[in-house]
């Protein structure tokens, strides 16, 4: 597939309606009738896409607009998962005094984010996203991109001992079963012609930059190694084996890491850069690395491309707009930003993109559709300079 340089696409969620909300509830509830619901997703994924095309992006995806947040949505999708709030979960929680500090640490009300959990024998049963890829093929004749959670996202997060035990003996054996689903939706996905898969990835920052001490509510059963050293090691092998399959079907393998997007209060999210995560990208070696940049926390660039082997072979995803600012990004910051990208990789290799999504939590966005729309645009302009200095 050939993309021109400095392309933009999104991270994937995008905000949800008052009315989609509540749509959903009710038909969570099973008082409103799926036709119904659909005409107001479909009313609003149209509008996600409109306001795409309208700043010129140039790969497109549909805002995630059906999913609770990136990662839960697939207790919808599979067999043998479980969808359970956190008040759901504490009964089963080793480490109770560690959950709490954890939505203390989160400021979020136990009941108001949902994880999906391993109750059972995890098998395919429908598609994770790529029916919504056959919808979005319909509404873009431009290139799209599927987002989905990361096989050590999905497994680390699905993974509750005193419930999963009971079908896999360890995290590891849940994991081969997690890589199966992934590989039957991959094959899906190339079936309908999707151009990127981006698998996302967020925790593998907590892992070395935490000390530890586990602060998001992907971690929802505390269950890491205890060494950072040996739970990357089962991360690589995890995200390797996805990614590798992905490029032999021929598609495009985004890899997608930032350090947390559940809140506007930049201190509580984790710093540090990409240096402990280089010999993972060096294996995995996805086509593209999408990460986060835009905020100081992500350490320098140069720290990225001290990897020869990232340097020589990866397009890089510069995140270069910070989704929980209402600040629109000065256009000389981001020239400045891309001109060192420049130093290390040629243009061809260089998209741009926000750092994360803009609504991870479907009840917590971080941003609203007013604001995005004028990072977009803030965007597509930085393109059109760049194209007219380097092209």
């Amino acid at each position: 597939m050939t993309i021109s340089s400095f392309s933009i696409s999104l991270l994937g969620s995008m905000p949800r309606s008052k009315k989609l909300l509540t749509a959903k509830r009710k038909l969570n509830k099973g008082n409103l009738d799926i036709s119904l619901y659909k005409e107001i997703l479909d009313e609003e994924t149209k509008y996600v896409i409109n306001l795409q095309e309208n700043n010129n992006i140039d790969i497109i995806t549909n805002g995630e607009l059906n999913r609770d947040n990136y990662v839960s949505f697939i207790a919808e999708k599979l067999n043998g998962v479980t969808m359970m709030s956190m008040a759901d979960m504490f009964d089963y929680i080793e480490d109770k005094q560690g959950f709490e500090q954890i939505l203390e640490i989160l400021d979020v009300p136990a009941i108001s984010i949902k994880n999906a959990i391993c109750t059972g024998k995890i098998e395919y049963n429908k598609p994770l996203v790529a029916d919504e890829m056959i919808e979005l093929k319909k509404l873009t004749s431009k290139k799209i991109k599927a987002t989905l959670p990361g096989p050590y996202l999905i497994t680390r997060s699905m993974w509750l001992p005193a419930l999963s035990k009971k079908y896999y003996e360890s995290k590891d054996t849940l994991g081969e079963d997690v890589i199966k689903v992934l590989k039957q939706e991959i094959d899906a996905l190339v079936e309908i012609g999707v151009d990127v898969v981006q698998f996302d990835e967020p925790v593998l920052t907590e892992v070395v930059f935490s000390e530890g001490k586990t602060r998001s509510f992907m971690c929802a059963a505390l269950s890491e190694k205890k060494d950072p050293t040996e739970e990357l090691k089962f991360a690589t092998k995890l995200i390797k084996s996805i990614i590798s399959y992905a490029k032999e079907k021929g598609i495009l393998a985004a890899l997608h890491v930032c350090r947390g997007n559940w809140s506007r209060d930049e201190s509580i999210l984790l710093t540090g850069p990409y240096t402990p995560l280089l010999p993972l990208f060096e294996e995995a070696l996805p086509n593209i690395l999408t990460l986060e940049f835009s905020t100081p926390r992500a350490g320098e660039i140069s720290s990225l491309f001290s990897s020869k082997i990232i340097r020589e072979n990866c397009i890089l995803g510069l995140g270069v707009m910070n989704p929980r600012t209402d600040t629109i990004e000065p256009l000389e910051d981001i020239l400045t930003r891309v001109k060192e990208v420049l130093k290390f990789i040629p243009k061809e290799r260089i998209w741009l993109n926000p750092d994360c999504g803009f609504a991870t939590f479907a009840n917590r966005p971080v941003s609203t559709m007013d604001i995005i729309n004028k990072k977009l645009s803030r965007l597509n302009e930085t393109k059109i300079i760049l194209r007219k200095l380097y092209e």
